[in-house]
Formats: C-alpha cells, sequence, structure tokens
C-alpha cells in the first residue's frame, strides 16, 4: 500500500465556492480519488493571498499554510511520498529540500551543493521582524511569508 501526501479540495470556511480554492493536506492511499476520505489530515492551505490582519494598507499578502510538523515528519519518515505540491510546500517550510532551485537548471554536481544552500523567503528574516513561523491552535504552525 503506497501512501501520499496530496492535496484534497475542500470547500472554504464560509462554503464551497467558484474560483475560490482551499486545501486539506492529507494522506491517502496513492490510488484513492482526490477527493475521498483520507487517512489523516495533516493540515490545511490556502493559495489565495490575503493581507494579514492589522497590516497597514498596501502591505504584502499571504498565502495561509496550517500543518502538523510531527506528524508530517512521522509519515514522511515512514515512507509517505508527497505529491510535487505538497513537497513544494514542506521545503518551503523547512521539512524537505527543494526539488527544483529558484535559478534554474543546474547540473547534478552544482545542484546538490547548491541545495543545502537555497533559502525561501519564509526563511529569511526581515529587519524588525522576529520569526516567520507562529503557533497556532491544537499543536498546528502557521507559516507566514
Amino acid at each position: 500500500m503506497v501512501l501520499r501526501l496530496r492535496l484534497s479540495r475542500v470547500p472554504g470556511p464560509l462554503g464551497a465556492k467558484r474560483h475560490k480554492p482551499f486545501y486539506n493536506i492529507v494522506l491517502a492511499q496513492a490510488r484513492s480519488a482526490r477527493d475521498s476520505k483520507p487517512l489523516e489530515v495533516l493540515g490545511t492551505y490556502d493559495p489565495i493571498p490575503q493581507a494579514v490582519v492589522g497590516a497597514e494598507d498596501g502591505a504584502r499578502k499571504v498565502k495561509d499554510i496550517k500543518i502538523d510538523v510531527s506528524r508530517a515528519q512521522y509519515w514522511l519518515g515512514v515512507g509517505a511520498q508527497p505529491s510535487d505540491t505538497v513537497w513544494r510546500l514542506l521545503s518551503m517550510i523547512g521539512l524537505m529540500e527543494p526539488k527544483y532551485l529558484p535559478g534554474g537548471a543546474q547540473t547534478q554536481r552544482e545542484q546538490k551543493g547548491a541545495l543545502r544552500g537555497v533559502r525561501f523567503e519564509t526563511h529569511v528574516k526581515r529587519k524588525g521582524e522576529e520569526g516567520s513561523v507562529q503557533e497556532g491552535e491544537g499543536g498546528m504552525e502557521k507559516v507566514v511569508s
């Protein structure tokens, strides 16, 4: 039985709407349908950028990613395979190495050394910013870029 970490589309917090995607990050069998019942729900992902509460007008909008890091690490440790999109999300919060470098294609030798040094914007602390990971409810972590 092959297990996959992938996205499953669910109705948003205010109900099902067209052009308003909202996803659960789930653990499911590889052969099951996208929206079938998962084995475990690990978190949520809202791909629509939204303004941070209390931010000034014109401030940068962020995408909301909430994930139970300990459960994700456990399932990756026992062999669950993430989909490409979930791989990208997990690499943003530092759980996995990035699959592709932002600078473009490199040779295998260059790629091995460069993967260790690549950092996404969520890892780089800006002036006047204390951190980019916030603790949420129920042991979930909220990553704000």
